[in-house]
Formats: C-alpha cells, structure tokens, sequence
C-alpha cells in the first residue's frame, strides 16, 4: 500500500468513526433514559418549588445527581473509559445510586415541591372503593405481639433489598436476569418517587392520630422503625407504596426465575417476607389499602415492562453490535441477549 493510499485509509476510518456524542446515544439502554428522565424531572420540580433555603439546597443536590449521571454516561458509554472494575462500578453508581439516593432529598424536597397533603381524599376512597380502612380495623388487633412481629418485617425491607441488590448488581454474570431485576426495580422506584410529588401525604399515622383507640406499643423492633423513620423517612412517601412494589416485585421476579438458583429455593421465603411487610404498612398505619393497591400494581406492571424491555433491548443491541445493556465486571463484549 503506498503512502497516499495508507494516508486515505485512514482518513476514511476516521471519517467513519462516529463522534463522541454520536456513540453515547446509540450505547445508551432503557435504563439509561428512564434513569435520565426521572432525575429531569426532579430539576423541573426543584426549579418550580416554593422559594427559600430549602429549594436552593434541593436544586443544588438534584442538579449534582444529574451532572454525574449524564457525565458517567458520556465517559462509559462513550467508550472513554473500558476499565473493567471502575467503568461497571462507576456505571451503577450513577444509574441505580442516584435513583437509590434521592430518596433522602425527600424529606425536605417534597413538602416544598407539593405542599399539600390528600389523605382524607385517600382515606375517602379507601372506604368508596373497598368499604373500609386497614389501619383503623387492625387497631383492635394492636398488641405488643403483633406490633413486634409487623415491626420486624417492617424493617426487613431494607434485608429483603439488600440480599437482592447488592449481589444482583455486582455479581450476577447472566445478563438477562441482571438486567430485567435492575430494569424492573428503576421502574418501581423513579416511577414510585415521581408520584410521591404528585400525591403527597403523611399517612393514618400522621393525619388520623386522633382515630384511633390504642397506641402503638413500645418494644424494640416499634422503636426502631419509628426512629428509624423519623430519621431518614421522607414523611409524604405514602402514594403508592414502595413498601409494597419493591418487596412484591421481588417476589414476583424470583418466581419467574425459580427454575434457576438461587431462586429456587429463595422465593417462597421472599414471597413470605413480601407479604408480611405489605401487611405491616397498613398494620403500623403508615398507609392506606389504595397505597397499597397502587403499590402492587405497580410492581406488576415494572415486571411486565421489564421483561419485554430487556428483549427488545438485547435484539437491539446484538443486531447493531453493541456493547452490554448493563456492563459486567471484568468483562466487555457486545451484548448477545444471554
């Protein structure tokens, strides 16, 4: 090949070589775009909320979350960084720790993004649609056994997350499962959050205090729910239940996959912990039944959603040559919808 030949060459590569941004956008998955939509979406309503000291602290920490999802995007799926600890690390921090952590921005983002609270237009269509309120007909059952145990479960949530979470993300080398339970599990929370803003409210609890003939009782697990709560809680997270969707959709994702470890022999239990923090919500009066309702709906609909998504995105991505929908540590090939 002669000089003018080889200097055509690789004019032409180059040439042909997509820009930067051009790479990014055909790398980019459904995760990516929902993850990116959800944390828009908190900026506009930050940018809209009541003025004082509050909104400029939200602005400032809605807006970082953003700048670092869009810039990890842009460096990982940009190809700018290919190292096979740090590009999947970095990825999942920016795609599911942001979503994770803006629930913490809430208890103060939310009542200057919609002061209002709709509990009695709750509790007003729990009695229309159902005949009744869980929270009020349980207070008979209130004793210092069944608050312990539904304390228990209550608080179980965080291990029922945790055990899935973590070894899912960083562990899990099929990548179909991987990317269906990360898929489905943004859904039920930028979808659950966003609704938050739309419908807030404190919960039986909080808005029918008075309602009620005995108090919760004091004992380790009650204690430790309501200082955990009065803590870290976002106080108006009533609408729907995330109490409800995240255990139930995983329960209703490790029954889809029972056939394969470990879910073989985890999903009955987790099924068992789901049902019981479910009926723990309403038992510790923390949510009304369309909390509730509302909260199973909408893991259905993330599992239902998450599983033709993670299809059409693996044909996607095999059929252009594109790399994996979810990067797998120590390991970057393009994704072939196993």
């Amino acid at each position: 090949m002669t000089t003018d030949e080889q200097r055509l060459f690789t004019t032409t590569a180059v040439a042909a070589e997509p820009s930067l941004l051009r790479r990014v956008v055909r790398e980019l998955a459904a995760q990516d775009i929902i993850v990116l939509l959800y944390l828009v979406g908190l900026n506009v309503a930050a940018l809209q909320a009541l003025p004082g000291p509050a909104r400029g602290q939200s602005i400032e920490r809605v807006f970082s979350s953003l700048v670092f999802c869009v810039t990890t995007l842009v460096i990982v799926r940009g190809g700018l960084l290919r190292h096979a600890l740090f590009a999947p690390l970095m990825y999942r921090v920016a795609i599911y720790g942001t979503v994770q952590l803006s629930y913490f921005f809430f208890a103060s983002f939310l009542p200057i993004v919609n002061p209002h609270a709709v509990d009695w237009h709750l509790y007003g269509l729990d009695n229309a649609l159902f005949g009744f309120e869980p929270a009020m007909a349980m207070d008979a059952l209130m004793n210092t056994f069944t608050s312990e145990w539904f304390a228990f479960f209550y608080f179980g949530y965080f291990f029922v997350l945790a055990i899935h979470v973590i070894p899912i993300l960083l562990a899990m080398r099929n990548r179909r499962v991987l990317n269906e339970f990360a898929l489905g599990l943004l859904c039920v929370f930028c979808l659950g959050h966003t609704v938050y803003m739309l419908v807030p409210g404190y919960g039986p609890y909080k808005a029918m205090a008075g309602e009620f003939d005995h108090a919760l009782p004091s004992g380790m697990w009650v204690d430790t729910v309501m200082a955990m709560v009065a803590s870290g809680g976002a106080q108006k997270d009533i609408f729907p239940s995330l109490h409800t969707a995240a255990p139930f959709f995983i329960a209703l994702f490790s029954y889809r996959h029972r056939r394969s470890l470990p879910f073989r022999f985890t999903w009955f239990i987790t099924l068992f912990f789901s049902l019981n923090i479910i009926i723990a919500t309403m038992f510790l009066r923390w949510h009304y039944v369309i909390d509730v309702v509302a909260g199973l709906l909408l893991a259905s609909f993330a599992l239902f959603a998450s599983v033709r998504l993670t299809r059409w995105e693996f044909a996607r991505r095999a059929a252009a040559g594109l790399r994996s929908s979810w990067p797998l540590f120590f390991e970057d090939r393009p994704d072939a919808g196993r």
